[in-house]
């Protein structure tokens, strides 16, 4: 088969009978969204010299903001499910913008911590009822939607946090993250104006409460359904701690200075492009075990080599390796919303993704405080473990 023309015949079918417009305005302000959440990573070094913060204190920083990433995905289950996703998405995206305008003027650290924190409860507004939409928008072609709009997010967050890093160092922290301001804005007016103003998931009062619970707890039941959220849970913990100090790692253990620090960074992502879309079709095409199984493999290696490598060419193949790790999130949040009955999809995921989000938000702080130890390279030993045990899971109790 020409993968040229499978491309191709895929992209004219996402965006077919007129939703090619809306999987645009998702997908864009999603990108917007991780793009914005990424440029931490790269200007923590900046936040911690400004502030005085610590290793272990600067990871704190970042488990609150994945913290406030996991804590609203509950509660936009639940509104998804009820009313509009539209304005659900929307809403979230001003919440964002608004924390970003926060951190932007924080005059001490707590002020900081806080304004961090509402930049992740707007950003967790968005996930699930972008999943909630999409899954009514493309019941035959869930991966593949989902799949290409987590890629146009990790291409977000490849562009921006470079362009913040740049900016930081011509001008100031503060230009980093205040370029993302109008964006978000205009992304929010975007949802408002492309997409419908209903779908099937939203409750239009023929499902009673009790119908919808018992719906969950059944779903709920399946032994699938619990192992992928516990898969989830792993998989944002070493995620999460990853992500969360990479550059700084790069530039306080390895030979590698600020700026190559946040290319390797935005090439992690970059990667990302390619492998979620990728990795979706593949959930639709061979199923979740061994898509899944695929994905995770490389950072098992990746992860554990990290600490011996220090050349850049042998960072970046680590990088590479490391990266195929982002299309699990395609493949699980792919099963677990056809999991899900219709009445209950959106409280069902909110309450996976918030469960898996929140117990998985304690990795950056954790991480931190083994780094802030001397025990940086260890730490990344301890990950590449976690994504093994992922993989030896995966093999032995998942169904096909």
């Amino acid at each position: 088969m020409n993968p040229l023309a499978s491309i191709g015949r895929e992209a004219k079918a996402l965006w077919s009978e007129g939703r090619g417009p809306s999987l645009g305005a998702i997908a864009g302000t999603w990108g917007l969204l991780l793009g914005t959440r990424m440029i931490y990573p790269v200007l923590l070094p900046a936040l911690r010299d400004d502030f005085g913060l610590s290793l272990s204190v600067a990871g704190l920083l970042v488990t609150i903001l994945w913290l406030g990433s996991a804590l609203g995905q509950l509660p936009s289950g639940i509104l998804a499910d009820r009313f509009s996703e539209r304005s659900v998405m929307a809403t979230g995206t001003l919440v964002a913008a608004l924390g970003v305008t926060l951190v932007v003027a924080a005059p001490t650290a707590a002020v900081l911590f806080a304004a961090t924190a509402l930049v992740g409860v707007g950003q967790s507004l968005y996930p699930i009822a972008r999943i909630t939409i999409l899954t009514d928008m493309y019941p035959d072609r869930i991966g593949s939607a989902l799949g290409v709009t987590m890629a146009t997010g990790d291409l977000g967050q490849t562009i921006v946090p470079p362009i913040a890093g740049t900016l930081a160092a011509a001008i100031a922290w503060q230009a980093g993250f205040g370029m993302m301001v109008p964006g978000l804005l205009v992304g929010s007016l975007a949802l408002m104006l492309v997409l419908p103003s209903q779908t099937g998931s939203t409750d239009t009062g023929g499902t009673s409460d009790d119908n919808r619970l018992g719906e969950l707890i059944s779903d709920l039941r399946e032994g699938d359904v619990l192992f992928l959220a516990f898969i989830l849970f792993l998989y944002v913990l070493v995620w999460q701690s990853f992500t969360g100090f990479y550059p700084t790692y790069l530039t306080e253990e390895k030979p590698v200075s600020k700026p190559t620090a946040s290319l390797l960074f935005s090439l992690f992502f970059a990667f990302g492009v390619v492998i979620k879309p990728a990795a979706g079709a593949a959930y639709d095409r061979i199923g979740p075990r061994r898509s899944l199984v695929a994905v995770l493999s490389g950072p098992v290696v990746g992860l554990g080599l990290l600490p011996f490598v220090d050349s850049l060419p042998a960072l970046v193949v680590i990088t590479a390796l490391v990266s195929t790790m982002l299309g699990s999130g395609a493949i699980t949040q792919s099963f677990l919303s056809e999991a899900f009955s219709d009445e209950a999809r959106g409280t069902g995921l909110g309450i996976v993704r918030t469960s898996a989000a929140t117990l998985g938000a304690a990795g950056p702080v954790l991480f931190g405080v083994i780094a802030e130890r001397g025990y940086f390279d260890e730490g990344y030993f301890l990950l590449a473990g976690l994504m093994a045990v992922i993989v030896v899971l995966t093999l032995v109790f998942f169904e096909e």
